[in-house]
C-alpha cells in the first residue's frame, strides 16, 4: 500500500513538493551560515517526495545541544509558515474520505516542518 500511495502522492503534486524543498535547500546551501538549514530542507524533500511509509522520530540525529537555537531561528524565519501550509492542505485533504490517508501525510510533514533539527527520517 506504501508504494501506491506513493505513486499516487508523486503524480499529483508530491514532486513539487520536494522539488521546492530542494531549490530551497540548494538557495540556502550557498552560504556558509544557511548549510544546517538546507540540510534540512533536503530532509523535508525526502519526506515530500515519498511520505507513505517514513517515520520521524526525536532525538535520532546527531544535532546534540545546538539543535534547540537552530530550531528556533527555523521557527521564525519561515518554519512556521512551511508547518500552516502543511497543516492547512493536511485539514483540507481530511474532508474527504479519499483524502484522508494523504491529509495525515501533510500532518507528518507539519511536524517535521515545525521544527526538524533534532529529527530523523527512518
Amino acid at each position: 500500500m506504501n508504494l501506491i500511495g506513493n505513486i499516487i502522492w508523486i503524480v499529483f503534486g508530491g514532486w513539487l513538493i520536494a522539488l521546492e524543498y530542494v531549490v530551497g535547500g540548494i538557495a540556502l546551501c550557498l552560504t556558509v551560515i544557511g548549510i544546517p538549514f538546507g540540510i534540512q530542507c533536503f530532509k523535508l524533500a525526502i519526506l515530500g517526495f515519498a511520505p507513505f511509509g517514513q517515520h520521524i522520530e526525536a532525538g535520532r540525529s546527531l544535532d546534540g545541544c545546538i539543535a534547540l537555537p537552530l530550531n528556533i531561528i527555523w521557527l521564525l524565519f519561515g518554519g512556521f509558515w512551511i508547518m500552516l501550509t502543511h497543516f492547512i492542505f493536511g485539514f483540507l485533504f481530511c474532508i474527504t474520505i479519499i483524502g484522508i490517508p494523504f491529509g495525515v501525510q501533510h500532518f507528518k510533514l507539519a511536524n517535521l516542518a515545525l521544527m526538524p533539527f533534532g529529527r530523523s527520517i527512518s
